[in-house]
């Protein structure tokens, strides 16, 4: 298996994490009873780190759809190259990092590693155009 694909299989595990975070967010905020319930309630936003966890958790899934396309084109297309090396470990690593930075509240740095994981998914393009 190429490094492009085991990269998209630990960015399916990273997505999993960001469910499990959010999930016990929502459970330590509106209590276990809720989160057992059938969550016909409407509840008000998570707050503060589980706030930012949601927020994080959707933004990787805005992502990674583009991604995991782009590294499946290039896998069948047989255009792995240097570029889809260098994008899927952009991607990947950003996105990483991008979880605790956001979490945590970090700013500026976690702008950075968006656009770090972004320029991952250009380069996998480029080389299917190029």
């Amino acid at each position: 298996m190429s490094l492009e694909l085991k990269l998209l299989v630990a960015s399916m595990v990273l997505g999993f994490v960001h469910i499990l975070l959010v999930s016990h967010a929502m459970n330590f905020q509106y209590g276990y009873r809720w989160g057992a319930s059938s969550r016909d309630q409407r509840m008000p936003p998570l707050e503060g780190v589980g706030g930012r966890l949601e927020r994080a958790s959707r933004n990787f899934l805005e992502t990674f759809p583009f991604f995991a396309a782009a590294v499946l084109v290039a896998h069948v297309t047989g255009r792995e190259s240097w570029l889809t090396w260098w994008g899927a470990n952009l991607y990947f690593w950003g996105r990483v990092a991008y979880l605790p930075l956001y979490a945590s509240g970090v700013f500026l740095v976690r702008s950075l590693m968006w656009n770090v994981s972004t320029i991952g998914i250009f380069l996998i393009l480029a080389a299917l155009v190029f």
